[in-house]
Order: C-alpha cells, then sequence, then structure tokens
C-alpha cells in the first residue's frame, strides 16, 4: 500500500456527543509542568511516520507522537495560559488511530487523553494519558503484530458511577466488543460480547459510537457481517437489540440520532 496524505485528524471526543466517525523508552518534552489542577483541553497526533506498515485506516501512514494542551483549572490561578507538551513514541510504538479523545476518565473534573498505541510485535492497546504526560492505565496489547482494535465510547455505561471505555477488538477479525472500567488507577474488563465490528478494512473512519438519549447511553455497532445495525445497553446485564437493517455509512450514522 503506498503512503497518501496524512489523515486529517477527527473531531475529538467528548463525554455525551458521538463517538469517533472518531514509560518504557517514552519520551516527553515538559512532563512535570502540570499539576493535579491542570486538564487537558484538546490533543492531537504529529509526527507522521511509515514505519508500522499496518494500513488498516486506509494510508500506511500512523503518527509518532502526541500533543497536548494543557490549561489549569486552578481559581486561584490568575491566568488562564496554556502550555504544550509532546508525548513522543519510541520507535518500535506509534499511535495507530484516528483522533485523541478527551474524557474525565477518573472524575475527578479533569481530562485525560484516551489513544491507541500499537507495538511492532504485539500489536494495538487501548492508553490513557494524564495532563504531565504520564500513561496512567492501558488493556493489554492484543498480542500480534498488526492486530488493531477500534474505540466505540467512553461513558458509564452501567450507571455504577464510574467510567467505561468500550472498543472492538480486531474488528476485522475477532470482531469483539469488549468493555473496560476504569477505577482505582487501572482498567479491568468487565464485558465481552462477540459477533459485533465497527471498521471495515481501509475506512478512515469509524463507524458508529455512543448514544445518550432518555433511556441512557447506547454504543451503536454493525452486526459481524454488516447486514444490521446494533445497539447495546445495559439492563441488569448487556443487552445487544438489532435495531434494523445497515444498508450504508448513513443508516448507521442516523442511528446516533435520538
Amino acid at each position: 500500500m503506498h503512503s497518501k496524505a496524512p489523515r486529517l485528524p477527527a473531531r475529538l471526543w467528548q463525554r455525551g456527543t458521538r463517538g469517533a466517525l472518531l514509560t518504557f523508552g517514552l519520551w516527553c518534552s515538559g512532563v512535570g509542568f502540570a499539576t493535579a489542577a491542570d486538564t487537558v483541553t484538546a490533543a492531537r497526533y504529529t509526527e507522521p511516520t511509515t514505519r508500522y506498515a499496518h494500513g488498516v485506516l486506509g494510508d500506511d501512514i500512523e503518527y509518532g507522537a502526541l500533543e497536548i494542551t494543557v490549561e489549569s483549572t486552578d481559581p486561584k490561578e490568575r491566568s488562564n495560559e496554556q502550555s504544550v507538551l509532546t508525548i513522543r513514541l519510541p520507535q518500535d510504538r506509534v499511535f495507530e488511530d484516528l483522533a485523541p479523545r478527551l474524557s474525565d476518565v477518573d472524575l475527578d473534573g479533569t481530562n485525560e487523553v484516551i489513544v491507541v498505541e500499537s507495538q511492532e510485535n504485539t500489536g494495538a492497546q487501548l492508553a490513557i494519558y494524564n495532563a504531565r504526560g504520564e500513561k496512567i492505565a492501558a488493556t493489554p496489547h492484543i498480542g500480534t503484530r498488526n492486530r488493531w482494535l477500534a474505540p466505540a465510547g467512553i461513558w458509564d455505561l452501567d450507571n455504577d458511577g464510574q467510567i467505561e471505555i468500550a472498543y472492538v477488538d480486531r474488528p476485522h477479525l475477532a470482531k469483539t466488543l469488549r468493555i473496560w472500567r476504569y477505577s482505582d488507577g487501572k482498567l479491568t474488563e468487565i464485558a465481552t460480547l462477540p459477533g459485533l465490528t465497527n471498521h471495515r478494512i481501509g475506512d478512515a473512519f469509524i463507524a458508529g459510537g455512543l448514544v445518550y438519549c432518555a433511556t441512557g447511553p447506547a454504543l451503536i455497532l454493525a452486526s459481524a457481517d454488516w447486514s444490521r445495525i446494533i445497539s447495546v445497553t445495559f439492563k441488569n446485564g448487556w443487552v445487544k437489540t438489532d435495531l434494523g437493517p445497515l444498508k450504508d455509512r448513513k443508516t448507521i450514522t442516523q442511528a446516533l440520532s435520538c
């Protein structure tokens, strides 16, 4: 697959809106300047690279660095000056993703950054960085090169007062939705639902995402064969609901409306 112009960054995820249609040798410039009262206000991938030739998102260009913009939330601060922090990965890793996602996963009132990070031998993992540029939690790598995951949503999906992060594990192969809860500084897998996907090889977007309507949060996904639109909700257990035929991208996007 030939290189093309780098993908334009997708819109940042924010909790309550649609999903993305979005230490180990780590080098950070400026690590340590942030305080507990600082929050991430923006993030983007930089330093495009072809060193990880997977090409699952439509080209063979991934990203070697993550740039985050940090602002103080301390009411004692007179200035709202923003600082920019760059997190640069070692040569055996890339950000294999459309765009970073912002969410307050630890519910302390400040944002963290959620990314997809891939290692040349062990494939993708989902990782969380704080305003200091520290990786505070991550799922295990899938375990094999050129194996990827596609984020689906970030929210308190089961109304337990804690944040869950959902992604489709190997959306072209395993087609399994995995849901992880962030608590006490770590991610714990709480649900596994097979037969679901949200990405096709070569697409420069992730289908479906998170919608929050009067009945609560729902993950909108596709059936494994891309024939049906499926909603996943929590009602005394995880429930899959068939919403109808998946005719094209427009129909699954419409399912994100209340």
